[in-house]
C-alpha cells in the first residue's frame, strides 16, 4: 500500500513537471503571438471568448491565460468587459486536457508512443541553436512526460482497487458536496485543474470512483482553478480584482448549475456519447461533462456579460475612480446651457484640483515611478473627457453668445489641461536625471528650475514674472547641456534624453500657465471679469 501511494505521488509530480514544461515551452515558441492575438482578438467580448479558449487549448493552462489577462487589465490594454470574455472562454479551454487525457491517456498502450517522443523533444532542446525550436523541443517533451505521469497514475491507482469494493474504500453515505471539496483542494494544492483532473479522471477509469462521484470532483475542480487569479490580484488595480471576482462568480454559477441538474448533465452525457457511437470509458464521460458544463455557463453568461460587468464596476472602487466620475454634469440640464454653466464650473474645479495634485505629487515625492501616477493620470484625463463630452451636447441654438464664449474658454483650458497631465511623467523622468553623477555640475540650476516649477503648479492665477524666470532657467540648462555634449563631459544618449525630457518639462509648464487664465463662466457672465473667449491661445 505504501508503495502504491509514494507511486501516485511519484506519478503527480511527474504529471505537474510536464505541464509546467509544456506551458513554459509553447509560450516561449509563440512569444509574441500570444500576446498579440491577447491583445488584439478581445475587442468585442464574443472574440474574447474565442481567444481564451483557442490560447488556452494551445498553452494548455487556463491560470496562465488569465494571469496574463489579469496583467493587460492591470496595465489598462483591456478592459473589464473584454476581459470577462477571456476568461469565460479560458474555462471552456481547459476542458481540452480531460480529452487529451480520456481520448489518448487510457486508449492504447502509452509508452509505446511516448518514450521515442520524449527522445526527440530533449534532442529538440539539447541539440537546437534556436531558442524557438529549444522551447518547441521542452513542450514536445513535456507532452511525453504528460502521458507518462498519466500512466503510472493509471496504473498505481489500479492497483490501489485491486481487491477492493470501490464503497467499502470510500465509504458507504459520502455525499456529493464531499467529492466537489475533494476536486476543489486537489486543484488548490497542486495550482493546477489538469493535474486534479488527471487524478479523477485516472480513479474514474480504475473504478475507484462512481462517474457522479468523479463528476462532483470535476465541478470542484474546475472552482478550484478561481485560487490562482485570487492570489495574482493581491496587490493588482480595482478593475484585476473585479475581473478575478468575476471569474470566481462565473465558476460558482456554473458549478452550482451542474450540481443543481447532474442526473440531467449525466443523461445528457449518456445521450450523446450513445448518439455520436463512442467507445466510451469513464475518462471520456467526464471529460464531455466537463465541457458540457462549462459550455452552459458560457451561454447564460456571456448574453449577460454587460450588465455584470456594470456590476463588477461599482465593485472595489479606489480613490482616483471616485475622482473620475463627474459629480454635477446633470443631463438635465443639457437643454438650458445657461443652468449648465454652473456645472461645468464646478467640474473645472475638480479638474483643476486633481491636475495640480498629480503634478504636486510628481515634484515632491521621491523615487516615484511613472506607473505609480497611472491611476491619479488617468483620473484627471477620464474627467477632462467626460466635461469636454458634456459641452459638446449642450443645445448650441439655445446659448447667447457670451455663454459661447466662456464655454469656448473651458474647452481650451482642458486641452491645456490634458497635455499637462499627459506630460506628468516627464517631470519624473527630470528629477530623475537631476541625481545622475554626470549631471552633478547643473544641479544647483535644474533645483532652482524645479522650485520655480513648484510655484507656478501652487499658484491660483497665471504668474508672468515666475513662467518668465522658468524660460531664462530652461535656456540656460539646454545650452550647458549642448555644450557638455560636445566636449563629452555628458555622453550623447544622457544628454538627448535629458534634454527630451527637459523640453517635455517646458511644454508641460506652458500648458498649465496657459490654463490658469480659465475663470468660471458665472463670474465672466455677471460681468465681474471681462471674457476673452475670442482670444486665440496655442
Amino acid at each position: 500500500m505504501t508503495a502504491t501511494i509514494f507511486q501516485i505521488l511519484g506519478g503527480l509530480a511527474l504529471f505537474l513537471l510536464a505541464m509546467e514544461m509544456m506551458t513554459n515551452g509553447l509560450k516561449s515558441a509563440a512569444g509574441h503571438q500570444l500576446r498579440h492575438m491577447l491583445g488584439h482578438w478581445t475587442r468585442t467580448p464574443l472574440r474574447g471568448f474565442g481567444a481564451g479558449v483557442l490560447i488556452t487549448g494551445i498553452v494548455q493552462s487556463s491560470s496562465a491565460v488569465t494571469v496574463a489577462t489579469i496583467g493587460f487589465v492591470n496595465a489598462g490594454l483591456l478592459s473589464l468587459g473584454h476581459s470577462l470574455g477571456v476568461v469565460f472562454g479560458a474555462n471552456v479551454g481547459t476542458t481540452m486536457t480531460g480529452w487529451l487525457v480520456s481520448l489518448v491517456g487510457f486508449g492504447f498502450k502509452i509508452e509505446a508512443f511516448a518514450m521515442p517522443l520524449l527522445a526527440v523533444g530533449v534532442a529538440m532542446k539539447l541539440l537546437s541553436r534556436g531558442q524557438r525550436n529549444q522551447s518547441l523541443g521542452e513542450a514536445l517533451a513535456g507532452f511525453a512526460l504528460f502521458f507518462l505521469g498519466l500512466s503510472v497514475l493509471k496504473d498505481s491507482l489500479g492497483q490501489l482497487t485491486v481487491g477492493l469494493d470501490s464503497s467499502d474504500f470510500l465509504g458507504q453515505g459520502l455525499v456529493l458536496p464531499l467529492f466537489v471539496l475533494f476536486g476543489f483542494l486537489a486543484t488548490v494544492l497542486t495550482q493546477s485543474s489538469s493535474a486534479a483532473l488527471a487524478i479523477i479522471l485516472s480513479a474514474a477509469a480504475s473504478n475507484l470512483l462512481s462517474l457522479q462521484d468523479a463528476a462532483g470532483a470535476v465541478i470542484g475542480a474546475n472552482l478550484g482553478t478561481t485560487s490562482t487569479a485570487a492570489i495574482a490580484v493581491l496587490k493588482a488595480t480595482a478593475n484585476a480584482r473585479r475581473l478575478a471576482l468575476g471569474h470566481v462568480i462565473f465558476n460558482l454559477v456554473t458549478g452550482a448549475i451542474a450540481i443543481l441538474i447532474l442526473p440531467l448533465m449525466l443523461w445528457l452525457v449518456a445521450s450523446v456519447t450513445n448518439w455520436l457511437d463512442l467507445d466510451t470509458n469513464a475518462a471520456m464521460s467526464l471529460a464531455l461533462f466537463h465541457t458540457l458544463f462549462n459550455l452552459l455557463g458560457a451561454a447564460i453568461m456571456l448574453p449577460l456579460l454587460r450588465p455584470f460587468a456594470n456590476i463588477l464596476a461599482r465593485m472595489f472602487r479606489s480613490k482616483e475612480e471616485d475622482n473620475a466620475e463627474p459629480r454635477y454634469l446633470d443631463d438635465t440640464l443639457i437643454n438650458t446651457p445657461e443652468l449648465a454653466v454652473g456645472a461645468v464650473d464646478q467640474e473645472m474645479k475638480r479638474l483643476f484640483g486633481l491636475t495640480r495634485g498629480l503634478l504636486r505629487v510628481c515634484l515632491d515625492r521621491e523615487e516615484l515611478m511613472p506607473e505609480q501616477i497611472r491611476a491619479r493620470s488617468e483620473a484627471a484625463l477620464s474627467l477632462n473627457s467626460a466635461i469636454t463630452e458634456y459641452i459638446s451636447r449642450l443645445r448650441a441654438e439655445k446659448m447667447l453668445p457670451a455663454t459661447v464664449d466662456t464655454l469656448t474658454l473651458s474647452i481650451r483650458t482642458c486641452r491645456y489641461l490634458a497635455e499637462a497631465t499627459g506630460l506628468a511623467p516627464a517631470l519624473l523622468k527630470f528629477r530623475k536625471a537631476g541625481k545622475l553623477a554626470q549631471l552633478a555640475s547643473l544641479k544647483t540650476e535644474m533645483d532652482a528650475y524645479t522650485d520655480l516649477l513648484r510655484d507656478l503648479v501652487a499658484s491660483e492665477a497665471r504668474l508672468p514674472e515666475t513662467f518668465g524666470e522658468t524660460e531664462k532657467v530652461y535656456h540656460i540648462l539646454k545650452s550647458r547641456m549642448l555644450s557638455m555634449i560636445v566636449t563629452r563631459e555628458l555622453p550623447a544618449l544622457v544628454g538627448e534624453r535629458t534634454l527630451d525630457d527637459l523640453s517635455s518639462v517646458r511644454r508641460l509648464c506652458d500648458q498649465w500657465s496657459k490654463s490658469l487664465d480659465w475663470r468660471s463662466s458665472s463670474e465672466l457672465l455677471n460681468g465681474d471679469i471681462q471674457a476673452e473667449g475670442s482670444t486665440n491661445r496655442t
